[in-house]
Order: structure tokens, then C-alpha cells, then sequence
């Protein structure tokens, strides 16, 4: 195990003193241990692989990889990222992106367009809500 190489002196700092390293590591050599935060991937729709399947209208699940100042870009599970202009993230304005959203977050949204020559795909988070 890659703990039991760790010398628990060599990670003193300031802030961790000695007995609190000391703790850390063993209540991280318990059995079934593992500190990171649960994480649940994001479910795409089964049977919707390619770009070719995408339709307009459709409500996919994703979850966003990049955030630029003019949208988001987020993986729907087509090989393909979409994107999400500015001006479909929501019904408010929104002048930077990254304000509303994050890179890591997992989102519904809504196929406003499928580009098969560019490969290009238009998604719209505010559509979604707007259905509801």
C-alpha cells in the first residue's frame, strides 16, 4: 500500500503538527477507507453514442467541460462536446458564464441543433426549464 510509505515527519507543516498527521494516516489504513468524495457519474442515454443519433428537441444529461466567456461546453456523450451559448443558460442575463456554471457540474439540457457537416452541437439549459 502506497500509505505505509508515507513518513508521517515529512509531512509536518504549520498548520499539521505531528499528532494530527499521525491520526490522519491512521484512520486512513482502515480497511474500506477512502476519503475522496462520493462521485456519481453522469447517466447518458443509452443507444446515444454518436452525433448521428441526436435529434432536435431532445432532453439529454451532461456534464459541463469547459466554461468560456461566450458558454458553456458540455460532454453529452457523443464523442462531440455541445455548447451552450451564454444566452441559453438561463433566463436572466448572464454576463459571465461562470457565474451560473462549472466546470464538473452535471446538467440536463435540451439539443436546440445538430450540425452533421461542422459537427456542431447547439444545447440550451434554459429550455429545459422552460418545459417545466
Amino acid at each position: 500500500k502506497l500509505i505505509n510509505t508515507l513518513v508521517p515527519k515529512e509531512l509536518v507543516t504549520e498548520k499539521f503538527g505531528l499528532p494530527t498527521v499521525q491520526d490522519i494516516l491512521k484512520e486512513l489504513r482502515k480497511p474500506g477507507r477512502d476519503p475522496r468524495k462520493e462521485y456519481k457519474g453522469v447517466e447518458f442515454i443509452p443507444g446515444i453514442t454518436d452525433i448521428e443519433h441526436l435529434r432536435e428537441g431532445m432532453i439529454v444529461n451532461g456534464v459541463i467541460t469547459n466554461v468560456t466567456d461566450f458558454g458553456v461546453f458540455v460532454d453529452i456523450g457523443v464523442h462531440q462536446d455541445g455548447l451552450v451559448h451564454v444566452s441559453e443558460i438561463a433566463n436572466k442575463y448572464i454576463k459571465d458564464p461562470a457565474q451560473a456554471c462549472k466546470v464538473g457540474e452535471q446538467v440536463q439540457v435540451k439539443v436546440i441543433s445538430v450540425d452533421l457537416d461542422r459537427r456542431r452541437i447547439g444545447l440550451s439549459m434554459k429550455q429545459v426549464y422552460e418545459r417545466t
